[in-house]
Parts: C-alpha cells; sequence; structure tokens
C-alpha cells in the first residue's frame, strides 16, 4: 500500500476509448440539448453528463470516427458509467 503522506486525492480523469463506429455529429447536435457540435472551431462534438440526469458529471469529446475522450470523472467506475450513458444517448446516431 502506498503511504498518501501527501494528501493526495483524485479529482479529474481523463480516459479514451473507441467505440469503432461513424457518428452522425449533425444529427446528435440538432436532437440531443446537451451536445456542442460547432465544427468550424472544433472537430469534435462535446457532451456534458450532469449527475442529477446521467449519475455523473462529466464532459466527452465525440469525433466522427467513433473515438471518444472522457473528462471529469473522479474514479475508473464514474468514467465507466459516463461512456455507458453515452452509449445509449448516441446509439441511433451510430453507423
Amino acid at each position: 500500500m502506498v503511504e498518501n503522506k501527501y494528501n493526495v486525492k483524485i479529482v479529474n480523469m481523463v480516459a479514451s476509448a473507441n467505440f469503432n463506429v461513424e457518428l452522425d455529429l449533425f444529427a446528435l447536435a440538432r436532437e440531443v440539448d446537451t451536445i456542442e457540435y460547432e465544427p468550424e472551431q472544433f472537430p469534435g462534438a462535446i457532451l456534458k453528463l450532469t449527475k442529477a440526469a446521467n449519475g455523473v458529471k462529466a464532459s466527452l469529446l465525440l469525433f466522427k470516427n467513433g473515438k471518444v475522450i472522457c473528462t471529469g470523472a473522479r474514479s475508473e467506475a464514474e468514467v465507466e458509467k459516463a461512456l455507458k450513458s453515452t452509449v445509449k444517448l448516441i446509439e441511433k446516431y451510430a453507423s
């Protein structure tokens, strides 16, 4: 066991995943209120999950090629919960 003499606390994790699908980011942005997508400024869509709606507070960058970056989760369990919530949200926009 590692001694925590510096009082270290995890407050933010960054994780990447690949859903191995092609995402229709335009349709996602039109139909999902919590997604921002401005392709002229950034090639990914930004999904904001709230603790009240999804059980975890996190932000996810979604890319057309199915790759995802999850930030803001505080544990691996929260990352997993965020990814599962995202899969349910985006599955009808994937091909």
